[in-house]
């Protein structure tokens, strides 16, 4: 990944750049900034051309419409919806170095550094929300998609599987089969949990997003371009 920053107006806006195992450019910009994939089967001035047009078109997008990237911030005492469950977010402040929390009950109770500018607080707090509830939520997501691996896949091979906070990825499966779910699908409606999970299901027999791939998805889940559009739509409020 490189990141960088490109300039608008005399605002920066953040930018990040994935080479990745795929077929198409693709550009998008969301709530933590600007995010440019190139395929990595691209030489190296294809891929410099591609950015520079990626590039561009974000400009021209944000100077239509200014976007303002704004880390979110927790209150002590603030509720966390997820599903059907409310937690109640409970921080305390102390002369510590290290930030720490834990889920006890319908509450996260984190401890932080008072050492740390507030930028730096906020982000343990967002980091520790989604630990704390990647913990909580994990046997959950593993039973799922073991179901659904069951169901409509055959029971492919899956080494391992991760519930982390990624901002740029839904979801993602590697060459070792390890799939990822991102704890930001913790706050979308279930069956678009669902949908992210059978897509990376797919991507245990085909790597790429053939029209074989897109096959296995459908036949899963008929209506998951429902579930897409969701994400397009609402995707920027699943966020820590």
């Amino acid at each position: 990944m490189q990141e960088e920053n490109i300039n608008v107006n005399g605002i920066n806006y953040p930018l990040k750049i994935f080479y990745e195992t795929r077929n198409s450019v693709r550009a998008s910009i969301g709530k933590n900034g600007v995010i440019i994939r190139i395929p990595i089967s691209l030489n190296t001035e294809e891929q410099f051309k591609e950015i520079i047009k990626m590039k561009a078109w974000a400009m021209k997008k944000i100077q239509e419409k200014p976007i303002k990237f704004q880390q979110k911030e927790y209150k002590d005492g603030e509720g966390i919806n997820v599903g059907n469950k409310n937690y109640i977010l409970s921080i305390v402040f102390k002369d510590k170095d290290g930030s720490s929390g834990r889920i006890l009950g319908n509450t996260i109770k984190l401890s932080i550094s008072q050492n740390l500018s507030k930028e730096r607080q906020n982000k343990h707090i967002s980091s520790l929300i989604s630990s704390c509830l990647a913990y909580e939520y994990r046997p959950y997501i593993k039973k799922k998609i073991h179901s659904l691996n069951q169901t409509y896949f055959n029971n492919q091979l899956i080494n391992k599987i991760f519930l982390k906070n990624t901002s740029s990825l839904w979801g993602s499966c590697s060459e070792n089969n390890n799939i990822n779910i991102s704890t930001r699908l913790l706050f979308a409606p279930d069956d678009v949990l669902t949908y992210v999970c059978i897509h990376e299901l797919s991507h245990l027999t085909e790597k790429n997003h053939s029209q074989q791939f897109w096959r296995l998805v459908e036949n899963a889940m008929p209506d998951y371009k429902d579930k897409i559009k969701w994400l397009k739509d609402h995707g920027y409020k699943c966020e820590f």
